[in-house]
């Protein structure tokens, strides 16, 4: 906890939520949300989140969790109407940068600004760019044609699979690109299409799609090293659209880094396009 002037940062507790939630939605010129399955209040308990009061007054909130092991996203950053923006940044990171920097088993923090406001912010905090996000989408009506390999079947997801699919996304992923066995969860609450690829009975792969007004969104597809190459990403894609093709969806988007060229190829051959939205991924090694 530090003081001085007037000013107080603290840990956000859960009895802070109304005054962070009107903070978030009704105060705030400058809020940064990180694309995530859970909202930005949802990690009050899980540190570092801390806020910033000024006379009593929540003026300014940084969470910033570790979860995976290991890495650090920003998950939130918001800043009251009326309050210096540089400032509560400047503040609220550095206590945060020195909680991370304590827990040694904390490598990276990272960050996916998608304002050019808090890309500022981080530049000048020595975050470095090291890729970028881009988005692509399908809007085609007719699928593409495409015929499983022998012994290989796409199934609906199920709870009990759980386990089984946070072991492939961490074979699958980059420390910094995994998740939580609690994230993946919330994310097959929150799917329209979640599927498993099974090859000779084997987990190899799965596929977890969300779905608005707007259209769908393959929001995570991995496949085990071992098995890329061999179709098994196509064949979750595939039926993925077949799905959302049945239920009258026909646009779907999905984002990849700029340097997964096997993931550009892949989307690219099954008719996505890139649309020409990118973001820039921010991280900094303690």
């Amino acid at each position: 906890m530090v003081t001085r002037l007037g000013s107080l940062i603290r840990c956000a507790e859960a009895e802070d939520y109304s005054r962070l939630a009107k903070l978030v939605h009704l105060e705030t010129v400058f809020v940064h949300r990180h694309l995530d399955w859970r909202a930005p209040l949802d990690w009050i308990g899980e540190n570092p989140f801390l806020i910033l009061e000024e006379d009593g007054e929540i003026v300014a909130a940084l969470a910033c969790p570790v979860t995976p092991p290991g890495v650090a996203w920003v998950r939130m950053f918001a800043v009251a109407a009326d309050y210096s923006l540089e400032h509560a940044w400047d503040e609220l990171w550095s206590q945060v940068f020195q909680q991370l920097k304590q827990d040694r088993q904390v490598m990276w923090v990272a960050a996916l600004p998608l304002r050019p406001w808090f890309q500022s912010l981080l530049e000048r905090s020595f975050f470095q760019e090291t890729h970028r996000v881009v988005m692509l989408t399908w809007s085609r009506r007719s699928l593409p044609p495409f015929e499983n390999q022998p012994g290989l079947s796409i199934r609906p997801m199920n709870w009990d699979d759980l386990p089984g699919v946070h072991k492939v996304d961490n074979l699958t992923f980059t420390p910094i690109w995994q998740n939580a066995l609690a994230c993946l969860e919330l994310a097959y609450r929150q799917a329209a299409v979640a599927t498993v690829a099974e090859l000779e009975g084997q987990m190899v792969g799965y596929q977890i799609s969300t779905a608005t007004p707007m259209g769908g969104h393959l929001a995570r597809l991995a496949v085990l090293p071992q098995y890329q190459e061999h179709g098994i990403g196509t064949a979750l894609v595939v039926d993925m659209l077949s799905q959302f093709a049945r239920r009258g969806i026909i646009k779907v988007t999905v984002n990849t880094q700029q340097n997964n060229l096997s993931s550009l190829m892949l989307y690219k051959k099954l008719g996505f396009s890139l649309t020409g939205e990118e973001y820039p991924v921010y991280q900094i090694n303690l």
